[in-house]
This record gives C-alpha cells, sequence and structure tokens, in this order.
C-alpha cells in the first residue's frame, strides 16, 4: 500500500513510518525539517513542507493509496495550525480522489459514544486550564474531518509514552473501556491494523491499555 504520513518525524509519526515500512508499505513522510527523520530505507520518500501549504499537501498526497496524519501541535503553539492542516489534507484527498484517511488526537477531544468518568472531567479541566488554545484547535481538526465524506477513522490516544510495544491493548470510548496511557508503538500498531481491517470507519475509538 502507498501511504502518505503527515507528522511523520513525530514520537508516534515515527512508529508508524517504521512498522509501515516492515509490513512492505511504500511510505511518503511529510516533514517539516527531514533532519529529524533519521531514517533510510527503498521503500521511504521524505517530502518536506509545512501541512498549513495546500499547495505541499497535494503534492504529497497525489497518487497514494491511503493517508494517515499523526500532526501534533507545533511548539511554539501556531493558532489554527491543527485546523488549516485538515482542512489541506481533506482538500487534497478530495482533489486526488484518496479516500481512505486516518488521523490521531488525544482522548480530550470527546465523541458522543464517550461515557466519561469523573477523572476523565478532571482530566479534561486541566487540560483545557493549561492548554486551551490547543485543545480547541485539535477539536476543531476533528470537526472537518468528521465534516467530510472521506472514509475516514479518527484514533485517540490518552497520555502517550515511549514504552516498548505489547501488540496488547483496548480498543473502545471513553468511560467504556478505556485507560490513562499507551505506548506510542501500540498506537501505531493500531492505526495500522484498522487501515487495513477498515473496522472504524467514520468513527473515533480510543486505544490505551
Amino acid at each position: 500500500m502507498k501511504i502518505v504520513v503527515f507528522g511523520a518525524s513525530g514520537g508516534t509519526g515515527i512508529n508508524i513510518v517504521e512498522q509501515a515500512l516492515a509490513a512492505g508499505d511504500v511510505v511518503t513522510a511529510f516533514v517539516r525539517n527531514p533532519a529529524r527523520l533519521d531514517l533510510q530505507h527503498a521503500n521511504l520518500t521524505l517530502c518536506q513542507g509545512d501541512a498549513t501549504d495546500a499547495a505541499a499537501v497535494a503534492r504529497a498526497v497525489a497518487g497514494q493509496d491511503a493517508v494517515i496524519s499523526a500532526l501534533g501541535p507545533s511548539r511554539p503553539p501556531v493558532p489554527g495550525m491543527m485546523e488549516t492542516a485538515a482542512r489541506n489534507i481533506v482538500a487534497a484527498m478530495r482533489q486526488h480522489g484518496v479516500r481512505r484517511l486516518i488521523s490521531t488526537t488525544g482522548a480530550g477531544v470527546r465523541d458522543p459514544q464517550d461515557r466519561p468518568t469523573l477523572v476523565d472531567h478532571l482530566m479534561k479541566g486541566l487540560l483545557t486550564l493549561l492548554a486551551g488554545a490547543v485543545l480547541r484547535d485539535s477539536a476543531a481538526n476533528v470537526a472537518v474531518i468528521r465534516g467530510s465524506d472521506l472514509d475516514w477513522t479518527i484514533v485517540r490516544f490518552p497520555r502517550l509514552t515511549d514504552g516498548p510495544g505489547t501488540g496488547k491493548y483496548r480498543v473502545g470510548y471513553l468511560g467504556k473501556d478505556s485507560g490513562m496511557h499507551v505506548a506510542r508503538a501500540d498506537g501505531a500498531d493500531f492505526v495500522l491494523k484498522e487501515l487495513r481491517a477498515d473496522k472504524y470507519i467514520r468513527q473515533m475509538p480510543v486505544v490505551s491499555y
């Protein structure tokens, strides 16, 4: 499968790229700074660009079978960056006839199927207090994708860790079948499995331990 990965140099993005290459996929890694992705492979192409640049995004999406967005907020945060990136990705996919999109976000972005516990409410309140603009931009990113006619899946993660992958994790909804953390390697594992299984089309599952 030919896949473009946006946010490929981030913690989750790197895991997705490495695991996709190991599975035999042909990967285009879209990154702002290629030096941050110290990886070489015959099936890997580095594409330098900014996800807020519509033309650059369109060039990267052309000819792909699927799109994975592991974009996270920039440091320092750029207002509206995540929402703009989503609009560019959706537009590029429509332009080039690419249907399948998997995007990742934090579990602080809610879904109607969630049943948040008191702890979940407290955690979101703290996140809103400390990084309200980032949370709102992430929610806007999700709203753009949900409003599209693409075959999308939004994969939500709680606190991400750098531990080794276990291959054992839960997939559910907040407060119904969710935990407080997950390793990036296991998050990437689910993203790539879902890319092939198409089990959660137009859904927003939480992946956690």
